[in-house]
């Protein structure tokens, strides 16, 4: 079995990386033609331009050529008279300029005239031309090496090509250009439970899409990747891969089997090829990272190949390529790292971090008022949704344990910056139509990001000043009101606006065929079921706690009742999968993984909107989409769902202080 050697700061682990491929020659520059195809492709030198754009005075009209000292004096009322031939030459745009001419005068201030002194219809070449205005010199003219001057640098080594970077090549006298390689990167994925992509899977299957990411992030920084067939856990089998691997590739990224488990073979196949640098990085997600290299005979010549073993995670999986992969494909290609837009964020709530790792923390960002506000997302590292999700990522250097709710942060964007001020932030209840509403947002130019905090999550959020809007289904027990009374006690202060999203179904979440015969919460409590509970503070939660008391039941008669799960789709999952029996949830859930569903109350969903941004242009779209028939119709399609009351304003008879 496998161990870490140890677990080194992510410098160190870099610095290892540049030793190791200090000794190794770069993948060679190789000589193509212009085309479209090399769009994307890294200069390897520079280009100088070989003649001047334009290599001539070129006419940047189409008119007469004319000595500019020779018009002096033309005026409306005292035109000039300029004679065809030795004062004035017809040209085209674009045409060389006679010696002797320094300016062209547009052809429609011109009048062509007849050797007589009237008009002629010999637009091109008439007896003489008359002007009623003098000319400068070089007026619409293009002088040689407007554009480029023989020996300027046109474009540096390293430079990335772009479609109007071939016109400027082209232009200044090559046909070809030197572009580095594109670097050769083997990807194995290995491990006897990974199943390939289309296949059916059963439980303890997985489906091997961790190379599909790495390839696509290699071929977007500049590899060509090849994708190997998966490869069981077996030592020599993997072992035989990697060798193949190594004969005609520069790079190998080996994934899986990196940690220190049983099947764990990676380091020590790396060990047999050759040697391990590093086995452990203190940055999380991704610790159990391994740097070394292999030997190999390529194209009759011994060498090393660098190989990394990439975690099995697929948010380290991910990560492993953006901190050591592409660096050093740009370190290849002989260019600089592109760096990630970067913006300034408040923290909306505390975050933990390990005192030893560098943490990259996925964030939702968005601008609300006048703060630009980042909300960690879920940081499992096999959550590669959070990935989907995240508008960017701080980094929590290692020394630091966490940061205080309301830090200031730096995020790195994986998104245009532009996007933040479209985003529309939710912090709330979950309700599955809220991915819906996302979708349709999208085709308005908006992006919805969604953070599930539960009902009281999204008022005290809205209290901070930390979200646009809130889900909210708040049973007020003594009244049978949805939200108003919460809505006084948590937000006395904020002039809100309350709509009903939709009306729905809640009840019991069963597995299929309802094998234990439950028809209610008292069922629950007498056959012992095991119940999955929503977290604390959601309106789920509150409606259940609700419910156990008229029935006369407390936390104590339900079994598991501390298991909690933050949305819907979550709890369905857990009984899914056999984790639990039973927890109480919404039809729509229940029919997305088809589960039984008992159900016991209908509730309304409403949002909780701050008036402030109620009628801002961030949120107009929003109300445009409440209104619209087919998204009413996809909502109504969902199991549990009524939209007869969607837009409605639920009254309130609250004035903030």
């Amino acid at each position: 079995m496998s161990v870490y050697l140890h677990d080194i700061p992510l410098s160190q682990a870099l610095d290892q990386l540049w030793q190791l491929v200090a000794g190794m020659p770069f993948p060679a520059a190789e000589t193509v033609p212009l085309a479209e195809g090399i769009i994307g492709r890294t200069l390897a030198a520079p280009i100088w331009a070989k003649i001047s754009a334009p290599h001539y005075h070129a006419s940047a009209m189409d008119g007469f050529a004319v000595r500019a000292h020779e018009t002096n004096g033309a005026t409306q009322t005292a035109p000039l008279t300029l004679r065809y031939g030795d004062q004035t030459q017809y040209v085209d745009t674009g045409d060389p300029l006679p010696d002797w001419a320094n300016a062209v005068i547009q052809i429609e201030n011109t009048e062509p005239i007849n050797a007589n002194g009237t008009l002629s219809d010999a637009l091109r070449e008439p007896y003489a031309i008359r002007i009623r205005e003098a000319t400068n010199p070089w007026k619409h003219v293009r002088p040689m090496g407007e554009d480029m001057v023989a020996t300027q640098l046109v474009l540096p080594a390293g430079h990335v090509l772009r479609p109007f970077d071939l016109g400027a090549i082209a232009g200044s006298g090559h046909h070809e250009v030197s572009v580095a390689r594109r670097p050769r990167v083997a990807i194995l994925p290995t491990g006897s439970e990974l199943k390939p992509i289309g296949v059916p899977v059963y439980a303890g299957d997985i489906i091997e899409y961790n190379s599909l990411v790495l390839a696509a992030q290699v071929r977007e920084w500049g590899g060509e990747p090849t994708r190997f067939p998966i490869t069981p856990d077996r030592f020599e089998a993997i072992q035989a891969t990697v060798r193949e691997a190594a004969k005609d590739h520069d790079l190998i990224l080996l994934n899986a089997g990196s940690s220190a488990g049983a099947e764990d073979f990676s380091a020590s196949v790396i060990e047999s090829l050759g040697e391990v640098r590093v086995h452990g990085v203190a940055v999380r997600p991704g610790h159990p990272v391994i740097i070394g290299s292999v030997k190999a005979e390529i194209r009759n010549t011994k060498s090393k190949v660098p190989i990394i073993g990439v975690p099995g995670y697929p948010v380290s999986a991910a990560m492993t390529g953006e901190i050591f992969v592409k660096p050093l494909l740009a370190k290849w290609l002989g260019k600089a790292v592109e760096l990630p837009e970067t913006i300034e964020a408040t923290l909306t709530r505390k975050l933990v971090s390990p005192l030893g790792d560098d943490d990259f923390v996925r964030m939702a960002v968005g601008r609300v008022g006048e703060r630009v506000l980042a909300a960690p997302l879920t940081r499992g590292a096999g959550v590669i949704s959070s990935l989907v999700r995240a508008d960017g990522i701080v980094v929590v250097p290692t020394g630091s344990q966490g940061l205080a709710a309301g830090s200031s942060v730096q995020v790195r964007l994986m998104r245009p910056k532009q996007a933040v001020d479209q985003t529309i932030l939710a912090i709330g209840s979950h309700d599955m139509t809220l991915d819906l509403l996302a979708q349709f947002l999208a085709q308005k130019g908006r992006r919805l990001s969604s953070a599930n905090a539960g009902s009281l999550g999204g008022l005290i959020a809205l209290k901070r000043g930390e979200t646009h809007f809130a889900g909210s289904h708040l049973l007020d027990p003594e009244t049978g009101e949805y939200n108003v009374s919460y809505i006084e006690r948590y937000l006395p202060d904020v002039a809100v606006e309350l709509l009903t999203l939709v009306e729905r179904e809640q009840g019991l979440i069963v597995q299929k065929g309802n094998p234990l015969g439950l028809r209610d919460l008292q069922d629950v409590a007498l056959q012992q079921a095991r119940f999955v509970n929503r977290q604390r503070g959601a309106g789920t939660r509150v409606l259940l706690d609700w419910a156990l008391e008229r029935g006369g039941l407390s936390a104590e008669n339900i079994p598991n009742y501390q298991q909690e799960e933050y949305t819907h789709l979550a709890v369905a999952a857990a009984i899914a999968s056999g984790r639990a029996d039973t927890g109480l949830g919404i039809a729509a859930a229940a029919a997305a993984l088809d589960l039984d569903f008992i159900p016991l109350f209908q509730e309304r969903y409403d949002l909780v909107i701050p008036k402030e941004f109620a009628h801002s242009d961030l949120l107009q779209p929003l109300f445009a989409v409440l209104e619209n028939k087919a998204f009413k119709n996809e909502v109504a399609r969902l199991r549990g769902y009524s939209t007869v009351k969607m837009g409605n304003r639920v009254a309130m008879n609250i004035s903030p202080q």
